[in-house]
Order: C-alpha cells, then sequence, then structure tokens
C-alpha cells in the first residue's frame, strides 16, 4: 500500500491545485499589493492544497464504481489500482480537512470559514443525499464556488482587504472562464456516468448544446475580467486574442469524430486558457510593484507569444497534448 504522505501528493493532482492557488493570486494581485506576507501566503497555499485533497478523497471513495469504467488504466486514481483502501482514503480525508482548517486559521476567522466552507462543498458534492454531483444544473457551479471563489477569498485575505463590487466584476469573470472549462470535463467521463445514470449536462443535452454553454461562459467571463481588469488596448488585445483560440478549440470539439480528437481539443483549449489567466496575473503583479504601462505591456505580449507558439505546436502534434482534465 501507498503511504499517507505520498498518497497526499498523488492526490493533491498538481495541474488542478496549481490552477487553484492562481486564483488566490488573482485576488490579491487584483488589489495591487506590492508584497504579501510570506508566513500567511504559505499557510494558505497549503489550506487550498489540503481542502483539495479532501475533496478528491471522498470523491475518488464515493465515484469509485463510475472510475473503474472511466479510468481503467487507474491514472491518478490509486483506488481504482489497488494501491490504497477506501480506509485510508477516509484517513487522509480526516487529517487533510484539519490540516487545512489549521492552516486556514493563520489568517483569522474568514480562513477558518472559507475553509469550512470549501470543506463542506466537497461533501455536499460527492456524498448523498446531497450528492451535487449527479444535479444537472448544480455540478458546474457548486465546483466553480469552490475551485475559484474560495481561494479568490484568500487571495484578498493576504491583500488584507475586502471584497469590493470591483471584486463582484472580476470575480464573476474568473467565475465564468472556470465554469467554461469545468463543463467540458464531462466529455471524459461518458462512459461511466451513463451507466451509473449520472443525469451530467452533456449526457441531457447533448454535445451542440454543451459546447455552446461552454462558449457562452467563456464570452461572459472574459468581457467581465476585461473590463474588472481596466488594463488598456494591450492587455485587451491578448484576452480577445486567447479567447479566440479557446473558441477554436470549442468548434474543433463540436466536430470532433472521436473521444480522442475531442480530448485533444479540450486540452488544448484548456491549455490556452491557462496562458490567459497567468498573462492577467502578470499584468496585475506587474503593476502593483511599479512597473511603467510600457513594461507591463511588454511583457505580457511576450509570455502571450511564448503561449501563442505553444498553440502553433500544439495544432500541428495533437499527440503532445495533455489528455483530458485531471480534477
Amino acid at each position: 500500500m501507498t503511504s499517507l504522505a505520498a498518497l497526499a501528493v498523488e492526490m493533491l493532482r498538481y495541474r488542478v491545485a496549481v490552477m487553484i492557488w492562481m486564483f488566490m493570486l488573482l485576488g490579491a494581485a487584483y488589489h495591487r499589493v506590492g508584497t504579501l506576507p510570506l508566513t500567511d501566503l504559505l499557510a494558505l497555499t497549503v489550506a487550498l492544497g489540503a481542502s483539495y485533497v479532501a475533496a478528491t478523497t471522498v470523491n475518488d471513495i464515493c465515484d469509485e464504481q463510475i472510475d473503474r469504467i472511466n479510468h481503467p488504466a487507474g491514472r491518478g486514481r490509486p483506488l481504482v489500482q489497488g494501491r490504497t483502501t477506501p480506509r485510508e482514503l477516509w484517513q487522509l480525508n480526516v487529517i487533510a480537512a484539519v490540516v487545512a482548517l489549521l492552516a486556514g486559521s493563520a489568517v483569522g476567522v474568514r480562513g477558518i470559514a472559507v475553509v469550512a466552507a470549501s470543506l463542506l462543498i466537497g461533501y455536499a458534492y460527492s456524498v448523498p443525499p446531497l450528492l451535487i454531483s449527479h444535479r444537472t444544473f448544480l455540478a458546474g457551479p457548486v465546483l466553480t464556488l469552490a475551485y475559484v471563489l474560495a481561494p479568490y477569498l484568500h487571495g484578498l485575505a493576504l491583500a488584507d482587504v475586502t471584497p469590493s463590487r470591483h471584486d463582484v466584476v472580476f470575480l464573476a469573470g474568473l467565475c465564468g472562464l472556470f465554469l467554461s472549462r469545468i463543463v467540458l470535463k464531462d466529455f471524459r467521463d461518458r462512459a461511466g456516468d451513463a451507466a451509473y445514470g449520472k443525469p451530467t449536462f452533456l449526457l441531457r443535452f447533448g454535445k451542440e448544446s454543451t459546447c455552446r454553454l461552454s462558449r457562452l461562459a467563456l464570452f461572459a467571463g472574459a468581457a467581465l475580467t476585461l473590463v474588472a481588469v481596466d488594463g488598456g488596448p494591450v492587455i485587451d488585445l491578448v484576452g480577445v486574442t486567447f479567447v479566440w483560440a479557446i473558441s477554436t478549440q470549442l468548434s474543433a470539439l463540436r466536430g470532433a469524430g472521436t473521444p480522442l480528437a475531442e480530448q485533444v481539443a479540450i486540452g488544448t483549449g484548456a491549455k490556452m486558457g491557462n496562458g490567459l489567466l497567468v498573462c492577467l496575473l502578470a499584468w496585475l503583479l506587474m503593476g502593483g510593484n511599479g512597473a511603467t504601462p510600457t513594461a507591463q505591456a511588454v511583457f505580457v505580449v511576450a509570455l502571450a507569444g511564448l503561449y501563442g507558439s505553444s498553440y502553433v505546436v500544439l495544432s500541428r502534434r495533437p499527440a503532445e497534448v495533455l489528455i483530458g482534465y485531471k480534477g
């Protein structure tokens, strides 16, 4: 059997964890904070990671049979592989929850409150009777609360500010961008979801409607985010370019004839979504540290160019795309 420490690292699924941490940094950077308290930053990074481990462990326990169909090779699923047991995952779940609460307490009551809410969402999502993962119209929005709202609030705690109306617009934009991505997760899991009667949006309404929903969330999220950042023509152009790239992949997804082609389109689009978030974060952090608008523009355009090169490479070599969402 795998040790609990090694199991925790595996259940963290670092690619998703990095995205969650990015939303925390965006929350702080939006307020042009030049420096962040290192102790609080480390504590909330641990709190978010431990909260996510708690969520993945309970989800893997509850969805074991579905995962045996969706992930027969068991990649990232130690329970399916037989390298751990439900009992060990529950043990890790409890430890992760306690660690998350203790780490969240570093910023006081609001840190504990955000962590507690995240943990409750994780259990409500996976465990009956609520079992939100089986609620067609709730699953995506509720995951968005856990993956975007909670880390963003931690970011505000790092910046030592309270939410303003500007935060509402920026946060709504980030939620739209994430929702656009999360509704596509169900393409990977169709077989198991269908076998166990999980009424996902994709299974109920089909590929065409799911792609339309994703595109609508993408456009709305990007528009709100760019309005909130108010970075001028350069950041607007960068944002529109990333949105075009993601939208192009949604069109490819809609026309894909095989599951592999679908996952290539989703994976490529997800990388461009990450690129948009990274560019926004770079722009905000540089502004908070006194960089000139020219320096901000040059750096962000160069960064976007690197992602653009990646897009070209992945479009020509689809076999190199990291297949699937690792949530």
